[in-house]
Formats: C-alpha cells, structure tokens, sequence
C-alpha cells in the first residue's frame, strides 16, 4: 500500500537526503511535504490524511513531543529521526512506531517503512469489523498470593492488569485484586492464554477486545468499555492477534 507521508526537519541538508532515500528506496512513500518548524508541520498535518510523519526530535521554538502534543487525535504513525540517541525510550514507550539515528542507515530506513505498512494494511483491514481475536485459549485458571496463601482465577474472567510499581492490580469481570507479583511476571504466564501488552502499564485480554480505535495513536476498549492506549512499539503485536 501507498504511505502518505511528510518530512519535518529543521535542516535542509538533512531533509534532502532523507527525501532522496525515501525516493531511492521506499517507492510506496509519497512524501506530500516538508517542513522545518512546528508550525509548517501542523499546516501540513492538518491539510492532508497522512500514515506517516518523519519527524526530527530537536527543532527550533519547541521539539517532537511538543508537536505531537498539539495534535492529539492522530491517526498517522511516527518515525524519529535525530541524532540523539537519549531519546528513545520516551519516543518508543508514548510517541513514535519507529527511531531512526542519523546517519540514517537505508536497512534501518526500509525497516521502519515495512512496520508502518504493516501497522497501517492491519488497521485498515479491522476498520469497520467485528473483532475476532486468532487466539481461545481462555479455559485456564492462574493462582495469585494472598496473606493466608494463594487464590484461583479464572484466566477467562480477567479483563486487564494495570502496573502499579512491583504491584499489579487486576481487573476481573466481577471485581479488582491487587497482586504484589509485576506486570512482567503476568505477562510472561498470561500472553499464550491471549493476552498482550498494549502499554508499559497494561496487558489486556484480547478476547475482551471489542473496539479498536485509530485515533489519540491507538487505543482498545474492553468490554467494560474501558478504554486503554495502545504505545506505538506494541500496535503491531496486538495487531497481530486479528489480521
């Protein structure tokens, strides 16, 4: 598929040679402009139906997180580009799909289009459809400890767990346990009974999935209707689970 995409760069020379790579090597790429503030960003933004925005963090009169904070019902993904590597963390957990460090290495470049596309083939094959994870494996039962022991859940009754510190709370059809085992811990012994981590504070059941939203970067609800963002780096497992 075609990816509608921009460039926002402060600095010409750097913006000519990501355009030309793009050109050279990621032809599905129709750059449909360029920009070199926030402010030119936010015209092109709001002008056009973008999947992708390449994005340099450091610019004049603010940077990428702030940009991306005027534009909070998104529906494109993004790409980082910079030359600071002190970045990523913040980028991969709450902003961006992808980071790329300049100089731009052209694998990394065609890496970071492929995830996008297939993040973006996924999105478009749910939209308009009832969602019906890949995954049933919901017959199990997990123990958790309590002060006098441990106790029995049924796998298929939890809907989502929350971090909180080496806490965990869980969240049941019926109620909620706070658990004093990690979100790590739930994670490893929950995801082959369907469940994945959307956030660095959440893993949900995806059997309880029943409405996944383009916007605000990606969300689910549940059908509580609780509604949890989807961080960027986690949209293509999760995606995974339905096309």
């Amino acid at each position: 598929m075609q990816l509608k995409a921009i460039i926002v760069e402060d600095e010409e020379t750097s913006r000519e040679i990501l355009r030309n790579y793009i050109a050279k090597y990621c032809p599905l790429v129709k750059i449909m402009g360029e920009a070199e503030n926030i402010d030119e960003a936010l015209v092109l933004i709001n002008n056009n139906a973008l999947d992708l925005v390449f994005l340099d963090v450091e610019m004049p009169f603010g940077n990428a997180f702030d940009l991306l904070e005027k534009v909070p019902d998104r529906s494109f993904e993004t790409v980082f580009v910079t030359a600071y590597d002190h970045y990523a963390m913040d980028a991969l957990n709450a902003h961006a799909s992808y980071y790329l460090l300049k100089p731009i290495s052209i694998d990394k470049l065609i890496e970071a289009v492929d995830y996008v596309t297939e993040i973006k083939e996924k999105e478009n094959t749910l939209q308009d459809r009832v969602l019906q994870p890949k995954q049933l494996q919901m017959n199990g039962k997990i123990t958790i400890p309590v002060q006098n022991g441990f106790e029995v859940l049924e796998v298929d009754q939890i809907l989502y767990c929350q971090a909180d510190d080496n806490y965990t709370n869980i969240y049941l059809t019926d109620g909620k346990k706070l658990v004093s085992k990690t979100l790590k811990y739930f994670e490893e012994i929950l995801t082959p009974s369907g469940f994945a981590r959307v956030h660095k504070s959440y893993l949900v059941n995806v059997n309880k999935i029943v409405e996944y939203r383009k916007g605000k970067g990606g969300s689910v609800v549940l059908s509580n209707n609780k509604e949890i963002g989807v961080s960027p780096s986690k949209k293509k497992a999760l995606l995974s689970f339905f096309a």
